[in-house]
């Protein structure tokens, strides 16, 4: 990025801390460049001047703050998207007994709405520096409940290695009943009855898109067409809104139900770009043909569409980009959790990337009791919807292990980094590790039976891209 110089990056960042206020969180930050704020902070590992960190942490912390749409004011309470935008952004939740966190907290606005491992470094880097000189000073992004060191220290737990290196927090599953966990000091299953898993936080720019799709339900588990969060196990966004209160925010009670259905609003107000609204727009409205979602596109960038169209559109289609309307499951393994598949032949027919260290920490085995008796014993960093279903086992498209959902690809050039574990840094990286999947999908589809990410005609393995298409493919998607 370009940097610029630290006294007009102060400027511009704390020029949020002093913007006309109606309610509490008032301040936007539409335009900003959050590099401005990723380069303040670390500058603050260079000098030795607390109060500078401080300046820059309550900076970074004003910016996450949700923005008010199209400039309107939010004086109106009777508006539910106005209204929902300052309890995005409440920390105090009133009468909730909540630990200090905002919606927006995890979900930055300055950050597309999502939170990356360089934001997350920004704001823990320019915390602890404040600290220094003022024992007290808080960031509420840093609680306890996402520290690695949870388990063992409780509420003095401290290593945040997975939020500040890796921009994952911890999810809590409660095991079901057929699921162990296996003691990596013994061998032998635990007595845990729950399963942390580190997930991203990925953006709520375009939810009204999104969530259920209604085409070749999953045949088991929680909202088999599709929903929110990374597995889809919520239905409903006021259903994921509680979850993220309860799991995240710590609150005691649950809030009223227009507390939850306002901040839906908000976030459903919020789009990439004011052509995926009008898109919105038009599919609420039933109207028909729906815009174009594509802005207008040069030669190389029409190629990109064309490749996207035969390697990509069958997972990431229709008009949310998020299923196509050919037969296709929602849920799938790409193979992005750790440990990766290691192929034994000579020469390898795929090669996938090997986790990080940061990532691969995250890996414990379980184990899957099956309906007759069998016990079924696997290696994960994130069993995916196996941990709502406790199924595993079966014909690889309807094996619930390490499945997710389908995103959105659209606004993707601004959501780096990708997939459940952010473990892919660029577009380029993702584009690389898709290259060794579809050669996988490939290599190991039992005889007879084509996979249907493999094939849009049910015979002929046609979804790779080939090395003279990449740019034209990365072209596009940056364009989405």
């Amino acid at each position: 990025m370009t940097m610029k110089p630290l006294k007009l990056t102060m400027c511009l960042a704390l020029g949020w801390l002093f913007a006309s206020s109606c309610g509490e969180g008032r301040e936007g930050n539409d335009g900003e460049d959050p590099d401005l704020l990723v380069e303040m902070s670390q500058q603050t590992l260079k000098r030795d001047d607390a109060d500078h960190a401080c300046r820059v942490s309550e900076a970074l912390q004003r910016g996450a703050l949700g923005h008010a749409i199209d400039g309107d004011d939010e004086c109106d309470d009777d508006d539910a998207v106005r209204v929902g935008r300052r309890e995005f952004n409440d920390r105090r939740l009133h009468h909730l007994g909540g630990n200090g966190r905002a919606c927006s907290d995890c979900h930055m606005a300055s950050d597309s709405f999502q939170l990356s491992p360089a934001m997350a470094s920004a704001r823990f880097n320019a915390f602890q520096a404040c600290r220094a000189k003022r024992r007290h000073w808080d960031d509420p992004l840093f609680r306890a409940i996402d520290a690695d060191d949870f388990r063992v220290h409780g509420d003095a737990a401290h290593d945040f290695t997975n939020l500040t290196v890796n921009g994952l927090i911890r999810v809590t599953f409660p095991l079901p009943a057929n699921v162990r966990l296996i003691d990596p000091a013994t061998g032998a299953p635990s007595t845990e009855t729950e399963a942390d898993v580190w997930r991203s936080v990925p953006t709520v720019n375009n939810l009204a898109i999104t969530g259920p799709a209604g085409d070749n339900p999953w045949p088991r588990g929680p909202n088999p067409n599709g929903g929110y969060q990374l597995d889809g196990r919520k239905g409903t966004l006021p259903d994921q809104a509680l979850g993220a209160l309860f799991g995240h925010a710590q609150v005691m009670s649950a809030p009223p139900q227009k507390f939850l259905d306002d901040v839906s609003a908000f976030e459903e107000s919020l789009f990439s770009s004011d052509r995926i609204r009008d898109l919105s727009d038009a599919m609420i409205a039933g109207t028909l043909p729906l815009p174009s979602t594509d802005p207008p596109l040069e030669a190389l960038e029409q190629e990109g569409k064309r490749v996207f169209g035969r390697a990509c559109s069958i997972c990431h289609g229709g008009p949310s980009r998020t299923v196509s309307r050919v037969p296709v499951v929602r849920f799938h393994n790409i193979s992005t959790t750790c440990p990766r598949p290691v192929d034994t032949a000579s020469p390898a027919r795929w090669s996938f990337a090997p986790c990080p260290p940061s990532l691969a920490r995250n890996v414990r085995t379980y184990e899957f009791t099956q309906p007759d008796g069998t016990k079924v014993r696997r290696p994960s960093s994130d069993p995916g919807r196996a941990l709502s279903t406790g199924f595993v086992g079966g014909p690889p498209p309807t094996d619930d292990w390490n499945k997710l959902d389908v995103p959105t690809l659209f606004g993707v050039s601004a959501t780096a980094p990708y997939f459940h574990n952010n473990s892919a840094a660029s577009l380029d990286a993702v584009l690389d590790h898709y290259a060794q999947f579809f050669n996988f999908v490939e290599a190991t589809a039992p005889p007879g039976v084509v996979p249907p990410v493999a094939s849009t005609d049910g015979v002929n393995f046609n979804r790779k891209f080939l090395p003279e298409e990449r740019a034209a493919l990365l072209a596009y998607l940056r364009k989405l």
